[in-house]
């Protein structure tokens, strides 16, 4: 460069921004190197760097991961993964090329089946088998042909042992009339009734009442329900798409 920098003198200095590039990157990666070297932290001190950059977020978990520095959070359904000093957050999975394992997959299943049981099933339409063997969870819209289909097949998964729970997930969106519906059918006196009335485009009356609808559909998204239905087994492990009852003992068996 310095050769150059002779033979073209009206380049020089050019020459001295491309040196001082040169020498920045090496700072730069000196930095990196003696960062490699610092102390480890510790989950609580990646929390409190975290909630300095993004105010008001619960990071209600953090644990380490086999990369030194990067720690793995659950933000509420979904995981994520965070640099030490909470500046960096990196969104998508991890896996282990040695051994081909996800390891990011279990984790979502933890935080996704923890994010549905927090929902309460004071706030779900549950229909119970006479002897529960698994709980299906099932993100629907009254509108949805397949969620129709999924729900008059209802005595098969209860036969096999299989509870129901229904979260409302107005494909539509808020505000739309199957957010409408979904409301009149929580507000009923007989919400399992309304329910099956309503897939069965029966007459339900319409009313208004203090009702999670809102959040089961904001849920579903932060999930990444994008259709419906929608099953979270009781694993946590998210099966899009409608399963008929003579078929879906095997994803549960293969939890």
């Amino acid at each position: 460069m310095c050769v150059i920098c002779l033979i073209y003198p009206s380049k020089l200095v050019l020459c001295e921004i491309n040196l001082m590039k040169k020498i920045v990157q090496l700072l730069g990666l000196a930095s990196f190197v003696l960062a490699s070297f610092s102390a480890i932290a510790t989950p609580d001190e990646v929390k409190l760097a975290l909630a300095k950059r993004i105010p008001g977020v619960d990071a209600s978990a953090i644990v380490s991961t086999p990369i030194p520095g990067l720690y793995q959070v659950a933000f509420g359904p979904r995981v994520m993964y965070v640099s030490e000093d909470g500046r960096y957050l990196i969104q998508g999975s991890m896996l282990d090329v040695a051994t081909r394992e996800n390891l990011t997959e279990p984790a979502q299943a933890e935080a996704g089946l923890a994010a549905v049981e927090k929902v309460g099933e004071e706030n779900m339409v549950i229909y119970k088998p006479k002897n529960k063997k698994h709980t299906m969870t099932v993100f629907t819209d009254i509108d949805c042909g397949y969620c129709r289909k999924l729900h008059n097949q209802m005595d098969g998964y209860l036969e096999k042992g299989y509870e129901v729970r229904y979260l409302f997930f107005p494909r539509s969106g808020l505000n739309s009339p199957s957010y409408d519906k979904a409301v009149s059918v929580w507000c009923a006196d007989d919400r399992n009734d309304a329910l099956t009335k309503a897939k069965n485009n029966q007459h339900v009356d319409a009313k208004t009442c203090d009702n999670p609808v809102k959040g089961h559909f904001e849920l579903g998204m932060a999930m990444g329900v994008r259709g419906t239905p929608a099953i979270v087994t009781d694993t946590g492990k998210l099966l899009p798409g409608y399963i008929p009852p003579g078929d879906i003992e095997q994803y549960f068996e293969a939890n």
